[in-house]
């Protein structure tokens, strides 16, 4: 194969597994593709791929649709993955504002707020409210590491919706909880 030939094929490749998952880096694009970050970086400008912060915040604007018991404002962290009534996912960077003082330790509510978020958000109804949970923190969360938060509805028993949540940082998990949340539209008279 010449040079023109293996670089068509490399776009080529580059935009499937960008289509696939749009969340990896440079430097995860270019361990796959085994060429140079700098490579990526020209090869995705000559195809209009845009950086991975901007891919992050068009999925999550798209998904953002799709919620009905929350307003964009109220989500905490980037929702990217939606699958109302079933599953949902959102990231978080964790920076300075977020941590505790004279320290590099994020400020454990945020790390709720993104799970408790998340929870309200998969429910498929127009409100939604938590009423009870159960949550662990596993290990502290640092400046500048991302939060992967990840929803599962387990079971729905009338208005209640029982949702696990795991939050991990590099495929480690550092919280999770269950969030026993109620549809208030499924009850007469709300």
């Amino acid at each position: 194969m010449g040079g023109r030939e293996k670089k068509e094929a490399r776009l080529a490749a580059l935009e499937q597994i960008v289509q696939e998952n749009p969340f990896y880096t440079d430097g995860e694009l270019a361990r796959r593709l085994g060429v140079s970050i700098q490579t990526i970086r020209l090869d995705r400008q000559q195809i209009g791929i845009p950086e991975v912060r901007e891919r992050t915040r068009q999925v999550a604007a798209e998904k953002l649709k799709e919620v009905r018991s929350l307003s964009s404002e109220e989500i905490v962290g980037e929702l990217t993955h939606l699958q109302l009534g079933r599953e949902a996912e959102s990231r978080l960077l964790v920076t300075e504002a977020m941590l505790l003082q004279n320290s590099a330790i994020a400020r454990g509510h945020y790390l709720f707020a993104q799970a408790n978020s998340l929870a309200v958000a998969v429910v498929d109804a127009s409100v939604a409210v938590t009423g009870l949970s159960r949550v662990r923190y596993r290990r502290p969360v640092r400046l500048d590491e991302t939060v992967v938060a990840r929803a599962q509805v387990v079971r729905v028993v009338g208005a209640r919706n029982i949702i696990r949540i795991v939050s991990t940082v590099n495929d480690e998990v550092v919280f999770s909880g269950k969030f026993y949340v109620t549809a208030r539209d499924k009850i007469a008279g709300t």
